[in-house]
């Protein structure tokens, strides 16, 4: 349904834009495959919409809500970027910095690869989360929990997959080794950089990075839906399996206030700003809405309608978009609960790109 959402005062309605939207999201969960739920928060200045469809968990059959707690995959490497771009923006870090000044113990090898090219995912170092022991370990027992600082160790006999900088590959691993980074410049734990650097100037009170495998109530449930039934894997995987670079919990109304923030200004200066926004070829994982470029620790989605700036993120129950105007006044939350990919289903991919960049035009349009 089409309604106020909690993120601020709603917009009055727009009814062949409301209706349009609702019905894509309705068809998309009643498809073959389609997730369980959606939930969209479209934000304006201080005036948000809700759009959403299907429900929140199948047993109560209760529909999505703004506070409910869910995975945010890999878009928690936007909170990673921002925790390391804040401390650039105080000179506790440089983006030329590299591995072997901050992080001797790491091999010899990665030495030269420079926080820039973490963020931007043209580091090559290999990514743990594809090592045969990771994966063994995983499959084995998947709520184990692992020691998240020791993620790294997992490929420590590998080489770099290429030359750092020469070219794009998304990593899981880029972002472990930014926060590692992050601790080691600081002396303080990466989960209270994150509370101090960014959950508390944005007001995220409903946001964490836990190592366990539980979620807080309420939450929207996520599920695998091939085959059927749908299964609930909300807390079938330990959010220390991949902690900087997918792990935190958060709701759709706090990764309003984090995306607008992120993208707006308030976490760092314009300096910094124009280094992160120093676009080059390379796609989220999943790819976003419209020609997808990447920056440091966000994408460039250019769409048909006009630009937005964020990220995405999939992980097993859950696929997330988050992105905003480059001034962070108007914003997209997308949430899915289902993992969709190019590898998983391609062809379900397609029709969420779509239907993303029909939300996005939506936002785009509104008149000011």
């Amino acid at each position: 349904a089409l309604c106020p959402g909690a993120a601020g005062a709603a917009a009055p309605a727009e009814p062949h834009d409301g209706r349009r939207l609702r019905q894509q999201i309705e068809e998309f969960v009643h498809s073959p495959g389609g997730p369980p739920g959606v939930i969209a928060v479209l934000r304006r200045d201080g005036d948000s919409r809700v759009v959403r469809a299907g429900v929140a968990d199948l047993e109560t059959r209760r529909a999505p809500r703004v506070d409910d707690h869910m995975r945010i995959a890999s878009t928690a490497k936007a909170f990673n970027a921002a925790v390391v771009l804040a401390l650039v923006d105080r000179g506790a870090l440089g983006l030329d910095d590299r591995l072997r000044d901050r992080l001797p113990r790491l091999p010899a090898a990665w030495g030269y690869v420079t926080l820039r090219q973490l963020l931007n995912h043209t580091s090559g170092l290999p990514d743990y989360s594809e090592a045969p022991e990771f994966l063994e370990i995983l499959t084995a027992d998947p709520r184990h929990r692992f020691d998240s600082r020791r993620l790294l160790d997992f490929v420590a006999g590998e080489p770099l997959r290429f030359r750092p900088g020469s070219r794009y590959r998304y990593s899981n691993s880029d972002n472990i080794a930014a926060a590692l980074m992050a601790e080691a410049a600081t002396g303080t734990r990466y989960e209270r950089l994150l509370r101090d650097l960014v959950y508390r100037p944005l007001g995220l009170r409903h946001t964490s990075l836990p190592q366990g495998y539980r979620l807080p109530d309420p939450y929207l449930h996520g599920y695998d839906v091939t085959p059927p039934p749908p299964e609930d894997v909300s807390e079938v995987l330990s959010a220390s399996a991949v902690w900087a670079s997918g792990g935190i919990v958060s709701t759709p109304a706090d990764m309003t206030r984090f995306v607008r923030g992120y993208t707006g200004g308030a976490l760092f200066g314009r300096a910094v700003t124009r280094e992160q926004r120093r676009w080059r070829e390379g796609a989220s994982e999943p790819a976003g809405p419209g020609r997808n470029t990447a920056g440091l620790g966000i994408f460039r989605h250019a769409t048909r309608c006009g630009a937005v700036l964020g990220h995405t993120g999939n992980f097993p129950g859950y696929t997330q978009l988050v992105a905003a105007t480059p001034d962070g006044r108007r914003s997209l939350t997308f949430s899915v609960t289902t993992q969709i990919n190019e590898t998983l289903a391609p062809d379900r991919l397609a029709r969420l790109r779509a239907i993303q960049e029909d939300f996005v035009c939506a936002l785009l349009r509104e008149r000011r």
